[in-house]
């Protein structure tokens, strides 16, 4: 994670704010801020987004390649993810200090993406022989707090932009197969996202938590829970991170708060993607370097 130095009256000022349900941005505990979703913005992918969360800037590109399923999945496709922490972001994020934390992203991203919440069959060409595999590569270019709930916005975003070709196979006399991919780029497979999660962070500061903490709001906890809940306020996975504890009251209390924020959440995503798509070719396009 980017770390902040503040000194101890900043401290206190934040603190005392939370407790008051007024943080120093002028939200209330359970408030994100504006979040910016913008997808196809990455030419050479199968789908891709860019999200901005205050500071916190992510660009996610998904590539669709054909692979062999796996053998205790035969049926399936898969994702493999792939998490670079540019050291742009952050200082922190030069050497060793990048890649542990980009394996500790992707980690936290295997155990979210599963066929609970991907349809994972409609990836499988042919059993046992054929799938197709998506990578699925998260790029932070800017780190402002809050990485793992904009991370998640992005990966659904990408995953919604995702169009896979839609392939034939053929079998001859011989019983050998042949694999034709359709070359008109709107025939193509959708993965249906309606299912995936989003990760709602809640940081314990003071006696209360807080939704979509800043770098500063950060720095004044010692404990937060990572939830991932699906857009019908489901909870799919629960991890705690930090070196303070929790205890079980307050982890119920951030369970039900995740609830109610995430299917708000996943409410907003829906409708901008939609939106988005509803404007075809129309739109405006800013692209991951605007």
């Amino acid at each position: 994670m980017a770390f902040v130095s503040l000194s101890e009256a900043e401290k206190v000022y934040i603190v005392h704010g939370v407790q008051e349900d007024l943080r120093v941005d002028g939200r209330g505990c359970e408030d994100y801020r504006c979040v910016e979703v913008e997808t196809d913005v990455v030419s050479n992918t199968s789908g891709s987004a860019r999200v901005k969360l205050g500071h916190t800037d992510i660009l996610v590109g998904v590539k669709a390649e054909m692979g062999v399923p796996k053998l205790e999945k035969p049926n399936e496709g898969y994702l493999e993810f792939f998490v670079d922490c540019s050291a742009n972001a952050a200082p922190e994020f030069e050497g060793r200090g990048g890649d542990d934390l980009g394996t500790e992203i992707a980690n936290t991203l295997y155990r979210i993406f599963n066929k609970s919440s991907v349809d994972l069959k409609s990836l499988c060409i042919s059993a046992q022989e054929h799938c197709w595999v998506l990578y699925v590569d998260v790029l932070l270019l800017e780190c402002g707090g809050n990485l793992f709930d904009a991370i998640s916005i992005a990966v659904k975003a990408a995953l919604f932009n995702t169009r896979i070709p839609r392939v034939r196979v053929l079998e001859d006399e011989e019983g050998s197969k042949d694999i034709e991919l359709s070359d008109d780029p709107y025939d193509c497979i959708r993965l249906s996202v309606e299912n995936v999660p989003c990760i709602v962070t809640l940081c314990k500061i003071g006696y209360r938590h807080v939704v979509d903490a800043t770098l500063q709001e950060e720095a004044c906890s010692l404990a937060s829970l990572l939830v991932s809940v699906t857009s019908k306020g489901v909870v799919t996975c629960m991890r705690k991170v930090g070196k303070g504890s929790l205890d079980p009251e307050s982890i119920f209390e951030m369970m039900e708060t995740s609830k109610r924020v995430g299917k708000a959440l996943h409410v907003s995503l829906q409708s901008v993607l939609h939106k988005e798509e509803s404007l075809g070719p129309k739109r405006q396009k800013v692209g991951f370097l605007g």
